[in-house]
């Protein structure tokens, strides 16, 4: 016992000095889609505070493909130190573990969650064509002419089209889905009126409501938006209990020690205060939020995962 003694005090010393010293390199910050994306802004804005705070690079890497596993494989792969971590969302870390039951890694088990740093609603738009002016009566319109409107989304399994399903399951309406290549070109075909609606990110919808090219009838989220302070929410207009919101989180391989885990956690809910990380953001769309603990994070991505689970279980959404 007394040999053992040494050892186990020596491996603890180890340990408590690595923690000290983390990180020991550059940092590296993987994002799952390409660059001038909101994970990717998030991702830039967040590593270039956490570099001048630990003294290290925190250097983005775009690795885009399958949804942001492309992104999420490298993480899980990597030494469990703190030196590799993911800007994901909820997409690709609550979404994706159902969508993808093939993957060669797992995506709950393979990532820890550090803490949210971020949260945005999208918004429910119509081209002007549409003779619905609040979500009731978008509801009425669809339940009047079933299989008859459209909308567009980023892609099957994105956000966009798992929050479209989530409102005609829960309105009880039969709306055809347009997927496109990305959100950019569904965008662009809504004002063109080649399609009659989407669920869209919020920073692009409204400059095109106030010029007179769409219809911003509601926020998805249940809770308003400074981006768009005048706008109702679909559970206040029509549907209760619709809340839809992206979040984004930054996740670690998991195994990385508790205390990396920790001095991220806390470094990042920091940063998320400043107004220079702030207010940018706020530009476009996106606000800065944290979680209390790690732990809490765990809490908030579990829910997540479940809840889009049975969606995609019960309404049959696949990859195509």
């Amino acid at each position: 016992m007394r040999k053992l003694l040494p050892a186990v005090l020596c491996a603890m010393l180890a340990g408590a000095v690595q923690a000290q010293v983390y990180p020991s390199r550059p940092v590296r910050v993987l994002v799952g889609f390409a660059p001038g994306g909101p994970n990717d802004i998030i991702a830039r804005a967040y590593g270039a505070r956490l570099a001048e705070s630990f003294g290290q690079p925190f250097v983005v890497e775009n690795r885009t493909g399958a949804g942001g596993n492309l992104a999420a494989e490298v993480v899980a792969r990597a030494a469990p130190d703190g030196h590799t971590l993911m800007l994901g969302s909820t997409g690709t870390n609550a979404v994706n573990p159902s969508l993808y039951r093939e993957l060669s890694f797992d995506l709950v088990r393979d990532l820890a969650i550090v803490t949210l740093v971020a949260t945005s609603p999208s918004a429910l738009a119509v081209h002007p064509r549409v003779p619905a002016r609040n979500v009731r009566e978008l509801i009425a319109l669809a339940r009047a002419r079933p299989g008859k409107l459209t909308y567009a989304s980023a892609g099957s399994g994105s956000s966009q089209h798992l929050a479209a399903e989530l409102f005609k399951q829960m309105a009880g309406v039969d709306i055809v889905h347009v997927p496109y290549k990305g959100a950019a070109p569904g965008i662009a075909d809504l004002v063109a009126g080649q399609v009659d609606m989407s669920f869209a990110p919020v920073a692009n919808v409204v400059p095109l409501a106030k010029g007179g090219k769409l219809r911003l009838l509601a926020l998805t989220s249940a809770r308003a938006s400074a981006f768009a302070p005048d706008t109702p929410t679909i559970s206040e207009t029509g549907l209760p209990g619709f809340d839809v919101w992206t979040w984004y989180a930054v996740f670690a391989t998991a195994g990385t020690p508790g205390d990396v885990v920790d001095r991220l956690h806390a470094e990042l809910a920091r940063i998320a205060q400043l107004p220079q990380v702030k207010e940018p953001l706020a530009n476009i769309g996106v606000d800065t939020e944290t979680s209390a603990s790690p732990a809490q994070a765990r809490a908030h991505r579990a829910s997540e995962v479940e809840k889009w689970g049975k969606l995609v279980r019960a309404t049959g959404v696949k990859v195509e």
